[in-house]
């Protein structure tokens, strides 16, 4: 079963994701509220796939994805983001992000998202 990290400051936005990869048969290694939790719990937990919000408190998304990239060349991150300019999905690609889904979001867009990295 795939494990995944949600990352997200919203805690409604954190449950919508778990609801959905949950239905779909992946399991929730576990949740952070901001940039900095999520780099600790990655190296914790070693999740297959990481959903990643960009604007957080303390560390923000893309500097999130840039730690856990720099540490863990191999993670798969998606960025799940309301900020959907083309230069942060840019940015975000070039930071190493497998994918970006804009918020808000159909179930079938962010699973898409999530399948395509397996």
């Amino acid at each position: 079963m795939k494990r995944i990290l949600i990352v997200d400051d919203a805690a409604f936005m954190r449950v919508s994701i778990r609801n959905i990869v949950v239905k779909h048969g992946f399991e929730v290694a576990g949740e952070a509220a901001n940039g900095s939790v999520a780099v600790q719990k990655f190296a914790e937990l070693k999740p297959d796939i990481v959903t990643m919000d960009i604007t957080m408190p303390e560390m923000n998304g893309l500097d999130a994805l840039k730690e856990i990239r720099k540490q863990f060349p191999a993670a798969n991150v998606v960025m799940v983001s309301a900020l959907g300019q083309e230069a942060m999905v840019r940015d975000a690609v070039l930071a190493g992000a497998k994918g970006f889904v804009v918020k808000p979001f159909k179930e079938e867009t962010i699973m898409a998202a999530i399948t395509k990295l397996l």
